[in-house]
């Protein structure tokens, strides 16, 4: 632990990331010490350039910083120049087997495609396509998952194991530091958080490369949840990861919720509010469940980073309201105290307290913008 660490007041909450070289996803950053990003990917037919950029609109507003989008074939990179056009973040062309499309895509607007160098056929198809991403200024990653490994890899280990997608990674990087290519970063995924973690321990050890963290296929919402916060967790708590998308079989836009939460968890990334609830008991003022779960979806438009406690009773609720922006502690009688700043402010009957709660997020929400904005403005 360095010297500046144990002056931090909280020594136990610093996470110290591994350093990787950064690089450029059209205009964000990803690796070095820039934020870790958080991503998703399109589930639409990428050929209905409509339904594609309404999806990429729903991923923007919920806060992701890049969206991946398949192209399987020619009609979707044809449409790949109109959605790229139409987004505001930038796009990772998905592009697997065939090298005209990663061509195709970079000429079409692709910030960064998403290949393995080894599955694209010959040297010089290789050559075509890193030059193409080198023209248009893309960047790659390298995909590597444990279900889709080389045959020789396979029938040497034996199984998908650390060490084979290790290899793997490290064999695709090869092909793209021969050609003088170095704007890549590497995902060693598996649907196994184990595998998924051993293998990212080992390539993180191996190359200075950013790193892309995945648990693949993680499954349903509640269950690919628990399954990806428990490998990008293990995993971001290490200091490993530069940018995440968490797999679900659910709308993509639950992904970046869960990348955000998972982040926010951490201290790593602050987006929205981050509220802090107690389970509830028979000692709760008011029901505590209903009155999260409708303060949660009233403020979700809320993008701004700040804390809100909500407690049934004054056993926890007091000191839970201390480190948060705006709290309240069920109190008894139909009413309950509202804090400020950890400080109690003002009493407020339970049947009105979702409607005040709401207002005082929302006025210190844009407070809080106000003064940001005019930070920006004097540095400038």
């Amino acid at each position: 632990m360095t010297a500046q660490d144990h002056q931090h007041v909280r020594p136990w909450r610093m996470i110290e990331r591994r350093k990787s070289r950064k690089i450029r996803v059209g205009n964000v950053e990803v690796g070095g010490d820039a934020p870790i990003t958080v991503q998703s990917m399109t589930n639409t037919v990428t050929a209905d350039a409509a339904a594609t950029i309404d999806q990429i609109r729903q991923l923007e507003e919920a806060g992701a910083d890049i969206v991946r989008v398949s192209c399987p074939d020619e009609e979707s990179t044809a449409a790949f120049k109109t959605i790229a056009k139409a987004a505001k973040v930038p796009l990772v062309a998905d592009i697997h087997f065939h090298y005209k499309r990663g061509i195709e895509a970079a000429q079409a607007g692709a910030a960064c495609l998403r290949i393995n160098p080894g599955n694209i056929g010959s040297a010089a198809r290789v050559k075509e396509v890193v030059q193409a991403a080198r023209d248009h200024g893309c960047s790659m990653r390298i995909g590597v998952n444990a279900g889709s490994l080389e045959r020789e890899l396979l029938e040497r280990y034996g199984e998908p194991c650390p060490e084979a997608m290790v290899e793997s990674a490290l064999n695709h990087a090869k092909i793209l530091q021969d050609h003088d290519f170095h704007e890549f970063k590497i995902s060693v995924k598996a649907s196994d958080p184990f595998l998924t973690v051993a293998a990212y321990q080992q390539l993180a050890e191996a190359i200075d490369c950013p790193l892309h963290l995945g648990v693949t296929e993680a499954g349903p919402l509640r269950a690919g949840t628990i399954k990806s916060s428990i490998g990008l967790g293990s995993m971001l708590w290490a200091g490993i990861g530069d940018t995440i998308r968490v797999s679900l079989a659910a709308d993509p836009v639950e992904e970046i919720k869960v990348g955000f939460d998972i982040l926010k968890s951490l201290g790593l990334r602050h987006r929205g509010v981050n509220i802090i609830a107690c389970p509830s008991c028979a000692r709760q003022g008011f029901n505590v469940i209903k009155t999260v779960e409708t303060l949660e979806e009233r403020l979700a438009h809320i993008s701004t980073p700040m804390s809100l406690s909500i407690i049934g009773c004054v056993v926890n609720g007091p000191g839970e309201a201390l480190f948060t922006d705006i709290g309240f502690t069920g109190g008894g009688k139909g009413a309950g105290m509202v804090y400020r700043a950890g400080k109690p402010d003002h009493k407020m009957d339970n049947d009105k307290m979702v409607e005040h709660i709401v207002e005082l997020v929302e006025a210190k929400a844009a407070e809080l913008e106000a003064a940001k904005a005019e930070n920006l403005q004097a540095a400038e």
